[in-house]
């Protein structure tokens, strides 16, 4: 959907963010009683469709990929695609095509830099443009904002340092002697493709990895309601993925065949030229690359106010409870694409729901 010259608008919701969450979303107001176009607009910074997904290095197939969960209303179907395709071609086509499909009035690229209160309403403001909204769905994920762990020592390393983030494939490590610090699927799928290339590849946590052959519904159950106590409790939420372990996936197996999943405890400090523990243990390296995670890239909500004094947003389902109209999905619980389906579904069944409860008061003034 293409942008128009007018630089004010007053819509019934501003869904910010298009990835899984987002269409999800968007999905849902259409389907319950929100026009498009008129009742809501979705405005995402990517010039493209696709999510973080598109954002994906070229190295990771379909063949590799743990899972594509399904937009709401649409089965992906994997089973026609072409296993050696990158995966951010796929879901960018996917997701792009169901942005079509079900005519959701997107628009890109539009980057909000602001959401402030204003009566009644949420002003959402990006560039020149503004929306006055009576609600708003953020549902921004966190990949615009990758996490860097501070430790001593780092800006005197002299070699070349990245975040997962920006790791696009083995060739650019060959003959390289590399540390990846992450107990994550993105440090098994570095590590399982640098291991054929680099000249040294050393994997460092903070905690054991815990191997699991399967997860159960229960153990999902539990390792959300653990994500959602400390979001009642108004501290930081933790990564539902990093209380799961790690399954034993395509990628996973395939560093395990290559030896490249033998772990070190995490390192004391960064040397210049390497990194040493402190017992004296000492490993060179050339490039140290942080598979360290994400935090909810929520700083355009700064003027809402909304944090607690531990850091963290309490929130009731995916309300926000100091800001009524504001809804947060793909955060806390949500932020697998799993719970980001269900939490899109359930913002936007409360928020067609406020809507209603607001038009007798509209309809009288």
């Amino acid at each position: 959907m293409g942008s128009s010259d007018e630089t004010r608008h007053e819509v019934d919701v501003v869904v910010i963010g298009a990835g899984q969450a987002g269409l999800s979303s968007a999905y849902h107001l259409r389907r319950d009683g929100a026009a498009p176009g008129t009742g809501f607009v979705v405005l995402d910074a990517a010039p493209s469709p696709g999510g973080a997904w598109r954002h994906r290095p070229a190295t990771l197939t379909m063949a590799k990929v743990h899972g594509i969960f399904d937009l709401p209303g649409s089965r992906f179907g994997p089973g026609e695609i072409d296993a050696d395709r990158p995966v951010a071609e796929v879901v960018t086509d996917y997701f792009a095509a169901y942005e079509r499909r079900n005519a959701l009035p997107v628009l890109r690229p539009e980057r909000v830099d602001t959401v402030h209160e204003s009566g009644d309403r949420l002003l959402v403001r990006a560039g020149e443009r503004e929306w006055a909204a009576r609600a708003v769905i953020n549902a921004t994920g966190t990949w615009r904002r990758p996490y860097w762990p501070a430790y001593p020592g780092a800006a005197d390393f002299t070699g070349r340092q990245l975040h997962s983030a920006g790791y696009r494939g083995p060739a650019e490590f060959a003959g390289r002697r590399v540390v990846v610090v992450g107990g994550g699927n993105s440090a098994a799928q570095i590590l399982s493709e640098i291991a054929d290339v680099a000249a040294a590849a050393t994997w460092v946590t903070r905690r054991p990895p815990v191997f699991r052959d399967s997860f159960t519904r229960e153990d999902g159950r539990a390792a959300v309601a653990r994500v959602e106590e400390r979001v009642r409790a108004g501290l930081p939420p933790q990564s539902v993925v990093s209380v799961t372990g790690l399954a034993y996936t395509t990628v996973v197996k395939e560093a395990l065949r290559k030896g490249a999943l033998t772990r070190l405890p995490m390192f004391d400090r960064i040397l210049p030229t390497g990194v040493v523990w402190s017992g004296g243990r000492f490993v060179p390296a050339d490039v140290i690359v942080w598979a360290t995670g994400f935090r909810p890239d929520l700083g355009h909500l700064a003027p809402l106010r909304l944090r607690e004094p531990g850091g963290g947003i309490v929130m009731d389902g995916t309300r926000v409870v100091a800001q009524p109209r504001l809804h947060l999905v793909g955060y806390g619980p949500s932020a697998s694409t799993v719970g980001a389906n269900r939490a899109g579904r359930a913002a936007a069944r409360e928020v067609v729901r406020l809507l209603a409860r607001d038009l007798p008061a509209q309809d009288t003034g």
